[in-house]
């Protein structure tokens, strides 16, 4: 009788999430050592403005190019110092786990598309604007939504202010994330920060990772099965 012997797996070098923190540090660095004029003129040349996004389809292949280039440039543009920490440390909280299961390739698609894809709902939202869209959310929402369906059932921690105090608690990722996408519907529309932030970005590009993860989950599959020797 014949058996399969699992080969040994070899270390996972997770290379995507390291390189797109190192990225959206260095485009940040880039903008903001310059002076405020020049930053500003550069967030509006390679940001989303949602005022291209409607106007390319009439305009021919050459402006649907540029626009659709520029939902990609805009991921790796930040507002301020708290924009981009705060997108960093959700890339690294979900997009480590998430690229061990998936490999580092499939993350960096995912979060390349899934970003963009995510700028095209809020660009539409917002009409014929001249503001442009910066920061990475929407592909991190995306990452969020491929962790989501990956492991639901992970164990997250909160800090929950309770009146003077706060509670450190732990609840199931399909809690906490789908409380978090909840949010992003309501501040939409009302909320803080409304008409400054891009909440449809973070829905999209949540619903888009929850979509990918599915739609990959044979190849995921046949990835692991590889690595442990199958």
């Amino acid at each position: 009788m014949f058996i399969s012997v699992p080969r040994r797996q070899k270390p996972t070098v997770r290379w995507a999430s390291p390189l797109l923190a190192i990225l959206l540090a260095a485009a940040f660095l880039w903008v903001w050592m310059r002076p405020a004029a020049e930053s500003h003129a550069l967030l509006s040349r390679w940001g989303t403005l949602p005022s291209d996004v409607f106007a390319a389809i009439s305009l021919g292949p050459r402006a649907i190019a540029d626009a659709a280039l520029h939902l990609l440039t805009a991921l790796f543009l930040h507002a301020d110092w708290a924009h981009l920490l705060g997108n960093l440390i959700f890339l690294l909280i979900f997009g480590l786990p998430a690229e061990r299961l998936i490999g580092s390739r499939r993350l960096l698609v995912l979060f390349l598309l899934g970003g963009a894809v995510a700028n095209y709902f809020a660009a539409l939202t917002l009409g014929p604007s001249i503001r442009p869209l910066v920061g990475s959310s929407g592909a991190v929402a995306a990452m969020m939504g491929a962790y989501l369906a990956l492991f639901p059932n992970a164990r997250l921690g909160v800090v929950v202010p309770l009146g003077a105090y706060m509670q450190f608690i732990r609840a199931p990722a399909y809690v906490l994330i789908g409380a978090w996408a909840i949010l992003q519907v309501v501040f939409a529309y009302i909320g803080p920060a409304f008409g400054e932030v891009a909440w449809v970005a973070h829905a999209a590009g949540l619903i888009f990772g929850i979509l990918f993860a599915w739609a990959q989950r044979n190849a995921i599959g046949k990835r692991l099965r590889r690595r442990a020797g199958y």
